[in-house]
């Protein structure tokens, strides 16, 4: 039986770790990426998710434009994503998204909206 995996796209690598280690002790594979260029690359060249975390401010590819171009592509558009970010809750409201978190993120709100969409 595979784990389901969450696809976390974040720059900031301190972040990066602490969720991926966070949620990889509470049973979920993780894939990561440091900016939306990569996250998108890794996607076509057939990486999946149950769930994507996705950082907003990014270098190369912001989380607005990666958004944009997932919600363009049939097969990435299905999956379920979680922005995470330090902008405002009015810059939040420019993209579509299936759930808010809000930095620094609470791991125990983190865990509940990925438990939503992967089952452990």
């Amino acid at each position: 039986m595979s784990l389901p995996t969450v696809f976390i796209i974040e720059d900031d690598v301190d972040t990066r770790d602490m969720l991926a280690k966070f949620l990889e002790l509470e049973g979920y594979k993780v894939e990561m990426a440091a900016n939306g260029r990569q996250a998108l690359d890794r996607f076509l060249g057939g990486a999946s998710a149950c769930v994507i975390v996705l950082d907003l401010m990014m270098p190369v590819m912001d989380g607005w434009e990666f958004r944009r171009r997932q919600v363009e592509d049939a097969r990435l558009r299905a999956i379920p994503t979680i922005v995470v970010s330090a902008a405002g809750r009015d810059r939040l409201s420019q993209i579509s998204a299936d759930a808010y978190l809000s930095k620094p993120v609470d791991m125990d709100e983190l865990l509940q909206r990925v438990s939503q969409f992967c089952s452990v």
